[in-house]
């Protein structure tokens, strides 16, 4: 049974390092407003009854949001992404070459927009 749930974990981290985790605990401490709005919808399996993660270590980078049933990352793009556009893109060829679905909002859609958010989320899940 413990090897299984190695299998598991090392599938779910990819491989995230030691200070990768860390950082990813501490970012955990300390969510965007954008953030902290979507996890309120995320949590607690409100959607289709999925367990999303936030702020979960995969390889060398830190998703925002992670469904490891749907391998689904969800990715919030605010001010920190300004200017970082061929980084992004490069990031999600590899979370997309790992077998990934990723979907990238602007904290705008967040705010202005959730319930479409949310439901761009529930279709990439069915």
């Amino acid at each position: 049974m413990m090897y299984s749930k190695r299998i598991i974990e090392g599938k779910q981290s990819l491989g995230a390092s030691f200070e990768i985790k860390n950082k990813a605990r501490s970012l955990r401490k300390r969510q965007t407003d954008q953030e902290i709005k979507l996890w309120e919808r995320l949590r607690n399996g409100q959607i289709n009854g999925m367990h999303f993660r936030r702020q979960h270590p995969y390889n060398i980078f830190i998703i925002d949001f992670y469904c490891f049933k749907a391998n689904l990352a969800i990715e919030i793009d605010g001010e920190v992404h300004m200017g970082r556009k061929s980084y992004d893109e490069e990031r999600t060829r590899f979370l997309e070459s790992s077998g990934l679905i990723v979907l990238r909002f602007k904290n705008k859609d967040v705010d202005d927009r959730i319930e479409w958010v949310i439901k761009k989320i529930k279709e990439a899940i069915e």
